[in-house]
């Protein structure tokens, strides 16, 4: 059985993330991917210390980011983070960020890839991470 692992979170906009035009700078919607996929990990039992415990680490390897509308101090924002499940031994998420109007803001991908503590690079999936997708039916 497929499904898909979704997890959405809130979060306002701080004044310190605002640019000279009064709107959210651009560097700071890879920070609420970031904050949504930790959310995401917290919740569903794969957040980065999740990975790190059990001996790897998960460094990003691609990001991107389509800007649709600004955000704008005081916003009240959801991120939705969502899961592509893929045989790889990767972790692939897609956000999509929406305004308090539930406007589309931004959308994005990050893709994560597994290594050893001395950084060495996995080709397979490590035992926690297929036990991971077995529980929630992504085998």
């Amino acid at each position: 059985m497929d499904q898909t692992l979704r997890y959405t979170t809130r979060f306002r906009v701080r004044f310190n993330e605002t640019d000279p035009l009064g709107i959210v700078w651009h560097g700071h919607y890879i920070t609420y991917f970031e904050d949504g996929r930790e959310a995401f990990g917290e919740a569903l039992g794969i957040a980065y210390r999740h990975i790190s415990d059990q001996g790897y680490l998960a460094p990003v390897v691609k990001c991107c980011c389509e800007y649709k509308l600004p955000l704008r101090y005081g916003d009240w924002a959801d991120v939705e983070t969502v899961f592509i499940n893929n045989p790889a031994a990767k972790m692939i998420f897609r956000y999509t960020i929406r305004n308090a109007a539930e406007q589309v803001v931004a959308t994005g991908e990050t893709i994560q890839v597994f290594t050893d503590t001395n950084g060495d690079l996995m080709l397979t999936n490590p035992p926690f991470f297929a036990e991971w997708k077995g529980k929630h039916g992504l085998l």
